[in-house]
């Protein structure tokens, strides 16, 4: 009898701990869904940290060193490709399986996933669990198609890799003239393009698949299609190639990826055309090729055909710029997001006129929405400024190099210039928790640390000017 209450006794203190918990995960998640939104996205990366620190990880066999079992599995649940090892020669299969799986886990969202277990639950997608939806990116301005997007997600996401894969296995094992690594390869790629994760598994990256038009140009498709945004291939997929149909933020999302694409390719060809380090010993289709493939994927994908630090100064400039500005909301990409860039630019344009209002397609732009793009960028700049500071200290460098490498991490782009193998490791810890500011969204991220909103007060303060410019 003795037994069976202490039995009861335990059983009754699990369940009360059990409860406590359960309460204190809903309280947090019920005040602050941008926190909740976060914890999850930092207890994925310490589940891959863990599981890469396994000695089964390594083609050694050997437990790898927490810094960079930490920093590559932030790298890949973040979607960044920034790594301090070689991920082909370090890791074994089943540590690239791990990133892998932490690729797509990172590309779906953590949000989506566990708003997909509610809706296999409860059958119902409830208030609470949209409102973390929401702050995790998957929204399309309405509560009620969150959960119609979630879906999108996951069936748009389970398409084009597959059909990426379709295209990349039979190359590889042409490639490769072996069927299983084809198959792993092909596989591999298709998900890490889609994502815009930007991790290899050829040791020498894929310069040596520089003037393989498959390839290069299956990547660069899955790279842009992932960089949209999934409220985008929402919008397009529903109405199709009715313009008139699509949202202000569908449309101004293609316009502003298409001109940067056509810019950023116009000047990385200009600027390296002569460079015999890059693509000066090319020939003229496989300049302009590599040229569209370098600026698809300096805004996000972080693959590249040839290494960054043999670029020219004004093409890593260059590369900042189209790092910083990244891809579409809600979608793989980094960055500050080309919708931000299009309000700014729009807000500007409406001063420059002496309009009262920014409007684009027939539509008004809310001041709100002008200050949120603002806040965005200088938040952005703010850490990455702040990064760099920190970087240049620990190594020693001058801005370039330091600055770059920031900007790729907080971007989530993953190009380099080789500056992150060689940091130690306090320098890898600022690149690691960049890539999570910059993946997890800068406005969620403030968001989270905010422990209550203020209240909208009942006055009104009397206006002041300063002086502006």
């Amino acid at each position: 009898m003795a037994r069976d209450m202490r039995v009861q006794r335990g059983s009754g203190y699990r369940g009360t701990l059990w409860s406590r918990i359960r309460r204190g995960v809903g309280r947090l998640t019920g005040t602050s869904p941008a926190r909740a939104a976060m914890m999850i996205f930092a207890v994925t990366i310490a589940v891959f940290c863990s599981l890469l620190m396994m000695p089964w990880a390594t083609a050694s066999g050997r437990s790898s060193v927490f810094h960079e079992a930490l920093f590559v599995a932030t790298s890949a649940v973040t979607v960044t490709g920034l790594t301090p090892v070689n991920t082909a020669d370090h890791w074994s299969f089943a540590g690239q399986l791990v990133i892998l799986v932490g690729i797509q886990v990172g590309g779906l969202g953590i949000i989506t996933i566990a708003a997909l277990l509610a809706i296999s639950v409860t059958r119902n997608l409830g208030l609470r669990t949209r409102l973390v939806a929401q702050e995790g990116g998957i929204s399309t301005g309405s509560m009620g198609e969150t959960g119609q997007v979630i879906r999108t997600v996951v069936i748009c996401s389970a398409v084009v890799e597959a059909a990426l894969a379709l295209v990349l296995i039979p190359r590889f094992i042409q490639l490769n003239d072996d069927i299983l690594s084809g198959l792993w390869h092909g596989t591999f790629y298709a998900i890490s393009a889609f994502n815009n994760a930007g991790f290899v598994v050829h040791s020498g990256g894929l310069g040596g698949f520089g003037d393989d038009p498959v390839v290069i140009w299956t990547i660069m498709v899955g790279v842009f299609l992932g960089s949209l945004g999934f409220p985008v291939l929402f919008m397009l997929w529903r109405n199709r190639w009715h313009v008139r149909n699509w949202s202000l933020h569908t449309k101004l999302t293609l316009q502003v990826t298409l001109l940067l694409m056509v810019i950023g390719t116009v000047l990385y060809a200009v600027m390296e055309w002569n460079n015999l380090s890059t693509i000066g010993e090319m020939s003229l289709w496989e300049k302009v090729q590599n040229s569209l493939f370098a600026s698809v994927n300096m805004r996000s994908g972080g693959f590249s055909v040839v290494e960054s630090n043999v670029q020219n100064a004004e093409t890593m400039l260059i590369s900042d710029a189209l790092m910083f500005a990244g891809g579409g909301s809600a979608s793989t990409a980094g960055g500050i997001k080309v919708t931000t860039i299009a309000v700014i630019w729009l807000a500007f344009l409406a001063e420059a006129r002496g309009d009262a209002e920014s409007t684009a397609h027939g539509r008004t732009i809310p001041t709100s929405a002008v200050r949120v793009a603002v806040s965005v960028v200088a938040m952005g700049a703010t850490l990455v400024l702040v990064s760099t500071v920190w970087l240049m200290y620990i190594t020693g460098l001058d801005m370039g190099r330091p600055l770059y490498e920031s900007i790729s991490a907080f971007a989530t782009v993953g190009l380099t210039s080789g500056l992150t193998e060689d940091l130690p490791p306090e320098g890898q810890y600022v690149l690691a928790a960049l890539m999570f500011a910059g993946r997890v969204g800068i406005i969620t991220f403030a968001a989270s640390l905010t422990v209550r909103q203020r209240s909208r007060v009942r006055y009104r303060y009397p206006e002041g000017r300063p002086m502006i410019g």
